[in-house]
């Protein structure tokens, strides 16, 4: 049960599985929730964060310490609620200014039901997950408040991250399509498994109907759409789980339909080619990641949202029975494999978001290069 905020200094705690907890005020809905604790790195595009379906059941830590100056307006959400399990920000603004706000960002957490704290230490958590790594959390807020030791018990009860199969309940539960802007160039089958509503948005400024499928959908169903190419999006959870979708990846890998992931859609390119998958200690999370593309050498500030990678050899071409494949894009911080790319055939992926509606838009060539390849496969 929740009620608002807004207006008042309702106390609030944030406690972790470890024991920190962190005290404040409540932000939001006034009540309980349970996630995993993540950190975003970002300076902007907070409206973008929370309306990210790849966000279901994590709360988010925000580093910049003011958050909420500009409101909360109606075109910027990419999808249709917020679905963060929880927000914690330093300092939220009083009052939004911005020529499209239409209500505060308050306003807006309280109104979908979202528990949030603020004025709290967010940079001595988020020193505390980089430590420690991502953790299940919980934000407790309200005039009467359990004891600290009922807090973190029910936090540890909480279900983790890991094995947690949850694209299916971010996914649309019936077909739709995004038309082509301007002529009708090209048809993509898009598996939901999360998606982000500028995804599609991207490829119709580049002539493509784009026909959004659940993330249930079968070979059949992908095929009934006669596309010219297959996009598997972005979304939450373990990608160990995943199992569905990996088996339709590597039906359209066997048909050598053009094929393009992005986020999660990555991580199951790994799997329908035998690599494995791993949770990474604290993610990357926030819109000024550096990645550079191998095929060209470039480095590129981009937009990341992924706690877990896939385990693939940075050097070489590796085997695979769909051809040979090589790691197209990899993290200057970390080295972490950020992008996959078959040598004989028309299939790539990457782990970032090309897409990034509040930016960087370093990466939107990459819509270019599956324009290229579905071209290619009609000549």
């Amino acid at each position: 049960m929740t009620t608002s905020s807004r207006g008042s200094k309702v106390p609030a705690v944030l406690v972790l599985e470890d024991g920190r907890t962190f005290r404040g005020r409540a932000y939001g809905a006034v009540g309980t929730t349970f996630g995993e604790a993540v950190f975003s790195t970002g300076m902007t595009g907070y409206q973008e964060t929370l309306t990210d379906p790849s966000y279901h059941r994590q709360v988010v830590v925000m580093t910049a310490p003011h958050v909420g100056n500009t409101g909360v307006n109606d075109e910027d959400p990419e999808s249709g609620r917020i679905w963060v399990a929880g927000y914690v920000v330093r300092d939220p603004a009083r009052v939004p200014s911005n020529w499209r706000s239409r209500r505060s960002l308050d306003e807006e957490l309280a109104k979908q039901g979202v528990v949030g704290i603020s004025g709290i230490d967010t940079r001595a958590l988020t020193r505390h997950l980089r430590e420690r790594g991502a953790m299940r959390v919980g934000i407790f807020s309200g005039n009467s408040l359990p004891d600290e030791g009922v807090m973190l018990a029910e936090v540890r009860q909480a279900p983790e991250m890991k094995g947690a199969d949850l694209s299916a309940e971010v996914a649309t539960k019936e077909t739709y399509v995004v038309p082509a802007i301007g002529e009708k160039r090209f048809t993509v089958a898009a598996i939901d498994l999360g998606i982000k509503g500028m995804t599609p948005h991207r490829m119709a400024e580049r002539g493509i109907e784009v026909h959004v499928l659940p993330a249930t959908a079968s070979v059949e169903d992908v095929y009934a759409v006669n596309p010219d190419g297959v996009f598997f999006s972005n979304g939450p959870g373990d990608p160990s789980t995943a199992d569905h979708p990996v088996s339709v990846m590597r039906e359209v890998l066997s048909r050598k339909t053009p094929l393009f992931g992005i986020c999660f859609g990555n991580q199951i390119l790994g799997r329908a080619l035998g690599f494995g998958t791993y949770k990474l200690k604290y993610g990357h999370r926030g819109i000024n990641q550096p990645v550079q593309d191998r095929t060209t050498g470039k480095v590129e500030v981009t937009a990341h949202n992924h706690g877990f990678a896939v385990d693939a050899p940075l050097e070489g071409a590796t085997d695979t029975p769909y051809g040979r494949v090589e790691v197209s894009h990899v993290c200057l911080n970390d080295n972490v494999v950020e992008g996959l790319q078959l040598l004989d055939q028309p299939a790539f992926s990457v782990q970032y978001h090309p897409e990034a509606a509040a930016g960087p838009h370093d990466a939107a060539y990459l819509f270019d290069r599956f324009v290229t390849l579905m071209e290619g496969q009609r000549a």
